[in-house]
């Protein structure tokens, strides 16, 4: 699960929605404070319209302890968005696999949106 979540991080630095989507099962969604709850190719692709730079410092990828398909992801969002403006925030998002397959089937994204609020609340293409 380690390897996935950090495989999914890279590809959402890059901004690579489809190398993202070949990561989760094919109804595999993202759940945003934001943006509510998308399909994670169609997730990846918004955010990367709206940035002109991501920066992401994984501090630790956490393991369920109970037994569930479960990992949490630790780590820093530098967001460098198209107007020239920047917000860095921590974030622990939930990341939810798929038993039969391996693959992601849900990320639930928890951070404190009080200081990325007005930075980016009205900037989505």
């Amino acid at each position: 699960m380690q390897k996935v979540v950090h495989s999914y991080l890279k590809a959402l630095e890059a901004g690579d929605a489809n190398r993202a989507g070949a990561l989760f099962i094919p109804e595999g969604w993202v759940q945003s404070p934001f943006l509510g709850r998308m399909p994670v190719r169609q997730f990846v692709k918004k955010v990367a319209d709206s940035s002109s730079g991501t920066k992401l410092t994984v501090h630790d990828v956490l393991v369920s302890a109970e037994g569930h398909l479960r990992a949490v992801a630790y780590y820093n969002y530098d967001w460098r968005l198209k107007d020239g403006s920047r917000v860095s925030f921590d974030c622990a998002d939930v990341f939810n696999f798929d038993p039969s397959t391996g693959h992601i089937q849900s990320i639930v994204l928890v951070y404190d949106t009080h200081p990325v609020r007005g930075v980016v609340e009205h900037k989505y293409p």
